[in-house]
């Protein structure tokens, strides 16, 4: 039996039982595939971050209920807040390595942390009639695809009133599915379907907002934007748009530490 320090976090926001609750475990070195996917079954959070450290930095490891996804944002953030504010990290910036390369965690001057990520520019695309179905029969001013869909709606009412069938959403062409809207009192806000991967509807994406934050960059013009994620926890993003990457930043807090017990191989 091995023992490793697990902690969650509340990520993307700046109170308990709100944003995106995300489990990270730190390891000295990986445990096989199969367990870390039953440790994030178990844990059964949307994302679960686990950690190794390196010479020039930490591998780092994102995974669903039931399955191992290319790139987390709130996990992200967790792990770099676990870091900094539980495990003494003193450097001016965390280097994960990661399946999306090298991306870059640094303290933020008005609190929170800023993550540099990759910026996924979503293309325009004919939207298979399954999807908008899947999504109520909603009728998008836009429908873009990067690694996910996004649907564009008229506004935050129309985003708020989505109520997707999880079955017909299962069948669709991509990890997940994004629904916009300019914001009423932001600039933007969202919501994010993925249960292809165990993860119905996501309180906060950070990953979700590498392809948002280019899209309504160039819709409104901006550089720097506020963003809301509509979710029943909700959450806060400010999203930086720096051409090939996106800039997040968020706040975070720590709401349980302990230890999990994972038995050896037989």
């Amino acid at each position: 039996m091995s023992k490793h320090q697990y902690f969650q976090v509340d990520a993307f926001t700046s109170n308990i039982f709100s944003g995106n609750p995300a489990g990270v475990c730190s390891l000295d070195d990986w445990l096989p595939d199969h367990t870390l996917c039953k440790i994030a079954a178990e844990n059964n959070l949307s994302e679960t971050a686990f950690y190794v450290p390196r010479t020039n930095g930490f591998d780092l490891r994102w995974f669903t209920p039931e399955a191992e996804v290319d790139l987390c944002g709130h996990a992200t953030l967790a792990t770099a807040f676990v870091l900094y504010e539980l495990k003494g990290f003193k450097g001016p910036r965390i280097q994960f390595h990661t399946r999306s390369g090298t991306l870059e965690v640094t303290p933020h001057k008005q609190g929170g942390y800023a993550m540099l990520f990759p910026s996924r520019k979503g293309e325009p695309v004919e939207p298979e009639p399954a999807l908008l179905e899947a999504l109520g029969g909603v009728k998008p001013l836009e429908v873009l695809k990067s690694r996910d869909y996004m649907v564009v709606l008229e506004n935050e009412a129309a985003v708020r009133a989505v109520y997707p069938d999880m079955r017909m959403l299962k069948l669709i062409d991509s990890l997940g599915v994004i629904v916009t809207a300019k914001g009423d009192k932001v600039d933007f806000v969202s919501r994010f379907f993925a249960p292809k991967v165990g993860v119905p509807e996501d309180p906060v994406t950070g990953s979700a907002h590498c392809t948002l934050t280019p899209y309504w960059s160039e819709k409104l013009g901006k550089v720097e934007l506020t963003a809301r994620q509509i979710s029943q926890r909700g959450g806060e993003v400010m999203c930086h748009y720096r051409g090939p990457n996106v800039l997040l930043v968020g706040q975070a807090r720590l709401y349980l530490e302990g230890v999990i017990n994972v038995p050896g191989e037989s």
